[in-house]
């Protein structure tokens, strides 16, 4: 599959690092980029040669979210066409979660919405002192369905429930407080911190990395076919009813939802 929407690197070491690469739309997940990053995601699990994959992203934002002309286009499709689509992104974060490799993020800019649903499939994350972070879903009448059992599992529900559904935007040492992220760094220490994340593993079997990673999620909070699927259900739900067609288009008409007070 040739990618245009995301960027594979892989050096001499076996680093594979995997770029949002739509900078232009800042990284939005739409429909094309998901369909690469969880193809992406099976080919560097099954590539011996690979022994880290890196999350990055090209442009000054990490990932802004969901594509909302994406969105809308599901919520005046069909009812197949909707289910199909809400799968798109559980299907992309199950892939990145069940990878073989670590992954780790490198996060900058803004990481909104199922941008945080990315970091949460992360195995580690390292963050820019000056990133922002959002669950902006309800803001536009959605709600963080997909993600949510990832970053439920990074999280906890006592600290996701702080952020979870306000849309309050937080910065990086929240974020790090609330298990996002593992270490805020200086802009210019970005790469150097995720380096020291990488250098370990190069010294591990990567059999037995895998193996660690596979009973890491064993023993974690369950994410199975039926967690997966009340999700897509639920956002179905939220596309389906009065609050997210009202969400999506006062963006597009650059003007308050109906519900906004202040």
């Amino acid at each position: 599959m040739s990618y245009q929407a995301i960027r594979i690197e892989t050096d001499v070491r076996g680093v594979a690092t995997l770029s949002l690469a739509q900078p232009e739309k800042r990284n939005a997940l739409s429909s094309a980029m998901l369909d690469e990053l969880t193809d992406a995601a099976a080919v560097l699990s099954a590539d011996r040669a690979v022994r880290v994959v890196i999350l990055a992203a090209d442009g000054p934002v990490f990932c802004a979210g969901g594509d909302l002309g994406w969105m809308r286009e599901q919520m005046a499709a069909d009812a197949a066409t909707r289910r199909a689509g809400a799968r798109q992104l559980a299907t992309m974060l199950n892939a990145m979660n069940v990878m073989d490799k670590p992954l780790i993020g490198r996060v900058h800019g803004n990481a909104f919405g199922g941008g945080l649903g990315m970091m949460s499939v992360c195995d580690v994350v390292i963050a820019a002192e000056d990133t922002k972070f959002g669950f902006t879903e309800t803001r536009l009448g959605l709600i963080p369905a997909t993600i949510g059992p990832y970053v439920l599992a990074r999280m906890g529900e006592d600290k996701a429930r702080r952020v979870f559904m306000s849309a309050r935007i937080f910065d990086a040492d929240e974020a790090e407080a609330l298990n996002l992220v593992a270490r805020v760094v200086a802009p210019d220490d970005l790469d150097t911190a995720v380096e020291a994340e990488v250098a370990p593993y190069l010294h591990c079997a990567p059999g037995a990395v895998a193996q660690a990673k596979r009973l890491a999620r064993a023993l974690g909070p369950r994410i199975d076919e039926a967690v997966i699927a009340d999700t897509i259900d639920r956002l179905i739900a939220t596309w389906e009813g009065e609050e997210a067609p009202e969400g999506i288009a006062a963006f597009f008409d650059k003007r308050k939802p109906g519900w906004q007070q202040g």
